[in-house]
């Protein structure tokens, strides 16, 4: 069958019918993010109602001459502002950044690789994380005490992080030992091993550290999971819900042994039975760009390119993971293009910048976000050129600007469930 190639089209749109009601993408996301850091207004997830948390980081004014520059003179100043730093300097991308900032990266890559190169650049005193929050933090926590970790704009949070604090977390660890006490079995495995994914705070890592757990990315959750099976009777796994269902799924848990968690409720819903019952805890958390991704979506995928290979992200609902072809990480979706030896229709599920940017870079194959909506993760997009430009050229005058530091007292404990992290590499 022959079938029209598709021409991308990167304007933001607003959402009149979203997956929410109410749920609102707004064009006003494509102006210079200083225009919405300024002001209540945009959230931190894929809609503009997406809810801030109280005391979340709050980025101060952008210097007028970094709002005011054309794109070509940002360009050359970060260019200028990296040549004069040299190896003192690593900057860190992550694939769903925007072009005009990952093309500035030493390094680009998913959580996992980022968290692996931080390490890699040992002369570098600075690491500028274009990323969000929590990457940032979990650089810092890995980093030399003598390297500073830097996050160009103080916004760029993460919605999912926000759904899962550490008062809601240690509440409901104090609820699952009152059902599963504290005491090992007779193979001598934990009543329940605490897993938090990357996306979550360093309290969270650090929570995990200290109570036998390890953090997991979408690149290792699998393997993750396999090493807390070994060492626990059951995971309480946060905060995504479907990253851990997706995962527990795929390695034979049923679903009636994944209850959900909500911290609203006593027991978080589940009776005292169904937890006794339970393998693996999942928390009420999401991801607001990739739970946007539909199975009617995919369905028009294969209508309009029956020989389409839809491969999403397992942050996506399980309907959407059950109807797709594939399910994997940004770095799997990534090897999954590169790989095809053939031009190639695909379908993909994840957020859109990293889809665009895979377009372009294999025009041999026709690639296309299964959301028709371009609605960017809208903290990745605080990340901006101008953002950029500002802290390089601070950091050359001998300014540290926007650095993210992580308590010594909470370091300690995330450290040792990162590093439970970084030795559980994918076998695939």
């Amino acid at each position: 069958m022959t079938t029209t190639p598709l021409t991308l089209d990167t304007t933001i749109r607003g959402i009149t019918n979203g997956v929410l009601p109410g749920e609102t993408c707004t064009p006003e996301l494509a102006k210079g993010p200083w225009e919405f850091d300024a002001t209540p207004g945009y959230g931190p997830g894929s809609s503009m109602y997406d809810v801030i948390p109280t005391g979340s980081p709050v980025q101060g004014g952008l210097p007028r001459e970094y709002q005011d520059a054309s794109t070509n003179e940002l360009h050359a100043r970060i260019r200028a502002a990296k040549e004069t730093l040299g190896d003192r300097l690593v900057i860190l991308g992550h694939f769903y950044q925007r072009d005009e900032v990952v093309q500035h990266a030493d390094f680009l890559g998913d959580s996992f690789q980022l968290a692996n190169a931080a390490l890699t650049k040992p002369d570098a005193e600075y690491i500028v994380f274009c990323g969000v929050h929590f990457m940032a933090e979990t650089a810092d926590i890995l980093a030399r005490d003598d390297q500073r970790v830097i996050l160009p704009n103080l916004a760029a949070g993460c919605s999912m992080a926000d759904m899962a604090d550490i008062d809601s977390v240690e509440a409901a660890w104090e609820e699952l030992q009152s059902v599963y006490g504290t005491e090992p079995d007779a193979d001598g495995r934990a009543p329940i091993i605490p897993v938090t994914y990357m996306n979550s705070s360093a309290a969270l890592k650090a929570f995990c550290g200290r109570n036998g757990g390890i953090v997991c990315t979408s690149s290792n959750a699998k393997t993750v999971l396999e090493w807390a099976f070994e060492r626990g009777q059951r995971v309480l796994f946060f905060p995504d819900q479907h990253l851990g269902r997706n995962t527990a799924k795929a390695m034979g848990v049923p679903l009636e042994q994944m209850p959900m968690w909500n911290p609203r409720k006593p027991l978080g819903g589940s009776t005292h039975d169904e937890l006794l019952d339970a393998r693996v805890v999942l928390w009420h958390g999401f991801c607001s760009v990739h739970k946007r991704f539909t199975v009617d979506q995919i369905e028009k995928a294969r209508a309009d390119y029956p020989d389409v290979r839809v491969v999403v992200h397992p942050e996506c609902p399980m309907p959407v993971v059950d109807a797709a072809d594939e399910a994997g990480s940004t770095d799997y979706i990534r090897r999954a293009v590169a790989g095809a030896t053939e031009p190639t229709t695909f379908a993909i599920g994840t957020e859109v910048n990293m889809v665009n940017r895979l377009a372009a870079e294999y025009p041999q194959h026709t690639i296309f976000c299964l959301d028709p909506v371009i609605c960017p993760c809208s903290t990745m997009y605080r990340i901006h050129p101008g953002y950029l430009a500002w802290v390089l050229e601070e950091l050359v005058a001998g300014r540290v600007v926007n650095e993210i530091v992580v308590a010594s007292t909470i370091q300690d404990e995330a450290r040792v469930a990162l590093e439970r992290m970084l030795a559980a590499k994918p076998r695939d």
